[in-house]
């Protein structure tokens, strides 16, 4: 049971995708209610408060484009947003969310499980962790829970100006060994701010590297991202 690591390589040269238009394209309430799979899909999930849409702002550049609420919990739906005309950002309801009835905790959380699981358009994972709290059990039983599935993902802690550089790096270190035996090699990880922008470009880079290995595998390096029929090759490194 383990998931590839991600190699990327976004600081020494890789080109960075660049985002030209971003817009929101629908909310879905379950699996089935999404848009035909036709474009590479980047999912984001976390525990509720973690920042998810302030992060998906920053990535494409749009302050407004996911709403930011200052109640846990606000995402209820799939979110997607168009990008590009080429790929989408999917802004998954967090898991743990404080408000709500249980049965709508359970319910959007069987919709998200089945959107991971089966969604095939979907490209990479981006599993946000806040770097300002020690590991968090509801984290730990999320990644295991991708890494049990064979869902790809990489790790992205947030928050990252929030607190002291040490006690983020320490908190960081402490998630990476609790989740350490679950993998012949660790996930990548990816330390990120909204107000700061940090992490951004390397982000960004992951995505530009998974759409340039979908068009390598489509064999058209040159054609816009086109849908992958299945998931991208296991045998990838990521």
């Amino acid at each position: 049971m383990f998931v590839r690591h991600f190699f990327c390589e976004t600081a020494h040269g890789y080109f960075i995708v660049q985002i030209s238009s971003a817009k929101f394209l629908c909310s879905a309430p379950d699996l089935d209610a999404c848009p035909v799979g036709s474009l590479p899909e980047f999912a984001f999930i976390g525990r509720s408060n973690v920042g998810k849409s302030s992060l998906l702002n920053l990535l494409a550049g749009e302050h407004g484009l996911a709403r930011v609420s200052p109640t846990p919990g606000f995402t209820k739906m799939i979110n997607i947003f168009d990008i590009n005309k080429t790929w989408r950002l999917v802004d998954l309801p967090g898991y743990g969310f404080a408000e709500g009835a249980k049965k709508d905790s359970a319910r959007f959380n069987k919709a998200v499980a089945n959107y991971l699981k089966c969604r095939e358009s979907l490209s990479l994972v981006f599993a946000l962790v806040d770097s300002g709290l020690p590991p968090q059990d509801m984290d730990l039983e999320f990644i295991e829970w991708l890494v049990r599935h064979g869902v790809p993902f990489v790790l992205v802690f947030t928050k990252a100006d929030k607190a002291a550089a040490a006690a983020v790096q320490a908190n960081i270190a402490a998630f990476m060994e609790r989740i350490a035996a679950w993998f012949v090699q660790p996930p990548t990880a990816f330390t990120c701010s909204a107000q700061s922008g940090q992490g951004r470009q390397e982000l960004l880079g992951v995505i530009d590297e998974t759409l340039t290995a979908i068009r390598a595998q489509a064999g058209d390096e040159f054609a816009p991202a086109p849908a992958p029929k299945k998931r991208p090759d296991r045998q990838r490194p990521w």
